[in-house]
């Protein structure tokens, strides 16, 4: 006979959960108990930012992250995990619930939660007997990391789950096999690997697509090996941007909507795309549109419903990307596949993107320019830096404009949610604690959880943040300016500018570093500084709000 909440500890020590992100109060006992096994227990100041901190966790350290919250905060823990869902990312969520005994009698704060975690986890269940915490829990852990991870949701009984205190005969063993990502390797079709190096053989202007899948499945090393033997330029999702290190000859750059052109034109040239771990959606695709429709496609995924989804294949895959990479390598063996002219096509691309964009990338005009600031960001960020971006013209600016140099650096990005990255920078700390961390984020993303500057500084978590603070939220310039007749107005201006804020002071304030840029030659010296600093430090770079993203190419 034990608690649930000595066997919830034992299970989560044993499946190798080192951070719990939370709001207080949940699993109260549980919380005394995890205290045994070191693990570490951070309170934040919002449901949201704790799912955004487990899932930057769980992106860098490919083991589920842990967040909770109790009954009344659940609705805002759902609302984080739907970046988790869009990025496949594993996250376990707990939250309290109410507990049947007390159902529709107007109990404080009563509501019915777990409908609401339906559309953003793949597992959701609820806990209103003691014995079924084991059974559950060793469920969410194996939903969250097989096939496409994802989400998972366990509501205990009682508003802070106080099911934990209760006794049972509960046997809190544990399947270490699902303890992270990927816990099964998916062997490929042999007949589906010859059909696909068949279709890379006789193309002349093939290119390969790396997904977020092939970052999951680790096998960076293999897309690199099988690209060099077949002589293939390679574009990125987003999520896969840090697969193939930006500097390779073979790296085209990231594309779709937030993409390089260089990629963009290069792909709509291919005579043949070989998907590898991307779900082909609209980012990737810039809806559907880059490759166009119809381009002969080959498709790798462990998720049999992906494949085909957007695109017509000439051979389908489904298995995992490492070991479909290694099989496609060992059947290929030694060859010259004699593809120099498409190569150095695909160079030229990547060259006259890179000379269209000069004047800005090493612009010395004040305000600065965020082109400069990505510039400075790829030359400075350490050989084994985890940088953290997030959506709107952060990503925009980064996903184009930023280069990973080393095999060893990451690349984490929003899978849509403004504010995510600075939460989940300080996870992605927590899951690697020596490695540098940098969250690249505008001051709009700021503003959403700037509180948990604070806690940072509480746990001592010392990541750098990287704010391109131009006043305004002025990814919105067109679409409000086309809203008023095609011209910009007064009042238009009004729906999408800011106060002038020094987030350097802000972090001050709260017990952290804060350096602010006002001028270019600033930025190197500042990064540097930011770096070496042993504490949480926020670097509020002062640019230019006219400075607008380069929209997509088709």
């Amino acid at each position: 006979m034990m608690t649930g909440a000595r066997a919830l500890a034992e299970m989560l020590n044993g499946y190798g959960v080192t951070h719990v992100f939370m709001v207080p109060a949940i699993l109260r006992r549980t919380m005394v108990e995890l205290e045994r096994f070191g693990v570490h227990r951070i309170g934040t100041h919002g449901e949201k930012p704790a799912a955004y901190m487990a899932d930057g966790f769980a992106r860098i350290s490919g083991r589920p992250g842990i967040c909770m919250a109790q009954a009344v905060g659940a609705l805002n823990l759902a609302a984080g995990l739907r970046d988790a869902y869009l990025a496949n990312s594993p996250v376990v969520a707990f939250t309290g619930g109410l507990h049947l005994t007390m159902a529709d009698r107007g109990v404080y704060q009563e509501v019915d939660d777990r409908p609401a975690f339906s559309n953003v986890t793949k597992f959701n269940t609820s806990i209103e007997r003691v014995e079924r915490i084991p059974d559950a829990i060793r469920q969410a852990f194996r939903s969250a990391v097989s096939g496409r991870p994802g989400p998972t949701h366990v509501q205990f009984a009682g508003n802070e789950g106080q099911i934990d205190v209760e006794e049972g005969d509960l046997d809190p063993w544990v399947d270490e096999g699902f303890a992270s990502v990927p816990p099964v390797r998916p062997l490929p079709d042999p007949d589906g690997v010859a059909a696909a190096l068949n279709l890379l053989d006789r193309a002349e202007r093939p290119v390969i697509v790396a997904g977020g899948g092939v970052r999951i499945s680790r096998a960076s090393s293999q897309l690199v090996a099988l690209a060099e033997r077949l002589s293939i330029p390679v574009v990125t999702s987003l999520n896969g941007k840090d697969t193939i290190p930006g500097t390779h000859p073979l790296a085209v750059g990231a594309v779709g909507r937030y993409s390089r052109s260089a990629a963009n034109r290069v792909v709509n040239r291919a005579d043949l795309m070989c998907f590898v771990g991307s779900s082909t959606g609209s980012m990737t695709t810039h809806s559907w549109q880059v490759p166009a429709p119809g381009v002969t496609a080959i498709q790798v995924d462990i998720d049999p419903v992906m494949l085909g989804r957007n695109y017509p294949l000439g051979a389908a895959i489904n298995a995992d990307a490492r070991m479909t990479l290694a099989a496609l390598l060992e059947l290929a063996g030694p060859r010259d596949p004699g593809r120099e002219e498409w190569l150095a096509e695909a160079r030229r691309e990547v060259d006259g993107w890179r000379e269209q964009h000069r004047r800005h990338l090493e612009s010395d005009e004040t305000p600065i320019r965020p082109e400069r600031m990505c510039r400075d960001l790829t030359a400075l960020a350490p050989d084994d830096a985890c940088v953290v971006v997030d959506t709107g013209h952060a990503g925009m600016w980064m996903g184009g404009m930023y280069d990973t140099r080393t095999s060893r650096q990451s690349y984490l990005r929003s899978a849509g949610h403004l504010g995510w990255a600075f939460p989940a920078s300080l996870g992605a700390k927590c899951a690697a604690p020596d490695r540098p961390v940098i969250c690249f984020t505008g001051d709009g993303g700021f503003w959403y959880h700037i509180a948990e500057v604070e806690t940072a500084v509480r746990w001592g978590i010392n990541t750098v943040t990287v704010v391109n603070n131009n006043s305004s939220g002025n990814q919105s310039t067109i679409g409000y300016d086309r809203a008023y007749g095609g011209k910009q107005t007064p009042e238009g201006r009004r729906l999408w500018t800011f106060t002038d804020v020094d987030f350097a002071q802000l972090a001050e304030g709260m017990g952290a570093m804060g350096i602010r840029v006002t001028r270019p030659g600033q930025l190197r010296p500042a990064l540097e500084r930011a770096l070496e600093a042993e504490c949480p430090v926020v670097v509020d770079v002062v640019t230019d709000i006219e400075a607008l993203a380069p929209l997509p190419v088709v």
